[in-house]
Order: structure tokens, then C-alpha cells, then sequence
């Protein structure tokens, strides 16, 4: 099963020193059966990109709370996509993220498939959405655009190769 985990620049460094991410128990996101029942006409690819865009949009939360700690966290999304037997993520019955599963080990640097991250020119972008989540979640609906602004920009793709690269910008 190919799962997409949220994370942040700084986090990927930890897990690439580390070799696993964790500690476990880890939220991902998948193609679950309910997000297969909710999405009933989408094929494989087109419900593997709900799942990615789910854990980008948890990625900012990350980088909210990593900011609210006092860590230096750059503005951009990141997710981790890797390949996990199916038994090792559990799905919830939350109807609200349908695509949402728990692990309860870490993974292996080795079972990552790929990494997703914003490309630069997002990070104004990323910075306004970040900044926008508290009012958002309180309901308002212009910091709700905001946030909802962050998913217009794609998130590039890289080979499990080029993470060094990455993480030397």
C-alpha cells in the first residue's frame, strides 16, 4: 500500500539521519476503502492524488505547530510517500478523512517510494496559509481562502536519490 505522510523539511532531515520515520504511532494517508466508496468514480492514480493533497494539507499543521515550538521550519509542504504491507496502516471510520490511516511502527528510509515538497516559488504562499490556519479553523472564511490557497501549487516530485540535494538548499 502506498501511503503519504506529512512532514516537513526539517523532519526529513531527522528521519534521513534517523533512517526511519517515527517515532510511531505515525497519522498517513492512503486510498482506504472509504475513501474509495466516497470517491466512487475515480481510478487509482486520481485517488492516490486525494490522498497526497490530504497529506499536504496536514504538512501545514506541521509546519504550524514546528514554528509554535520556536523550530526555524522552512515554507514548504512536504510528503513522504512510501510502501508499507497493508496491515501495517489501519484506516478510522472518521468520515471527515476518509483517507486517513495509523501506523503503529516507524518506516524504514528504505520503503520510501518518493518525496513531494513545494517548490521555492510557493513559499509566500505557504507563509500566508501557515499564518491563516488559527482564524481559519475559528470559521473565518477569508483566512479559510487563504489556507485553501496553499493547494494551488503543485508539489514537485523527487526520487528518493535527490533527498540529499534537498535537504542542502
Amino acid at each position: 500500500m502506498r501511503v503519504y505522510l506529512p512532514c516537513t523539511l526539517v523532519a526529513l532531515a531527522a528521519a534521513v539521519e534517523a533512517g526511519e520515520l517515527g517515532p510511531a504511532p505515525l497519522t498517513g494517508y492512503a486510498v482506504t476503502p472509504a475513501l474509495t466508496e466516497w470517491y466512487a468514480s475515480g481510478d487509482t492514480e486520481e485517488l492516490e492524488y486525494v490522498a497526497l493533497t490530504e497529506a499536504a494539507r496536514a504538512s501545514l499543521r506541521l509546519l504550524a505547530a514546528g514554528r509554535a515550538d520556536g523550530v526555524e521550519v522552512p515554507p514548504r509542504r512536504v510528503v513522504v510517500a512510501a510502501e508499507v504491507p497493508d496491515r501495517a496502516a489501519s484506516a478510522g471510520a472518521d468520515l471527515e478523512e476518509r483517507a486517513r490511516v495509523r501506523l503503529a511502527e516507524p518506516i524504514p528510509m528504505a520503503k520510501v517510494a518518493a518525496v513531494h515538497i513545494d517548490d521555492d516559488y510557493a513559499a509566500a504562499d505557504i507563509e500566508a496559509a501557515v499564518a491563516a490556519l488559527p482564524d481559519s479553523d475559528a470559521g473565518d472564511d477569508d483566512a479559510r481562502f487563504t489556507v485553501d490557497g496553499a493547494e494551488a501549487h503543485e508539489l514537485m516530485w523527487y526520487a528518493t536519490q535527490e533527498i540529499p540535494d534537498l535537504l542542502s538548499l
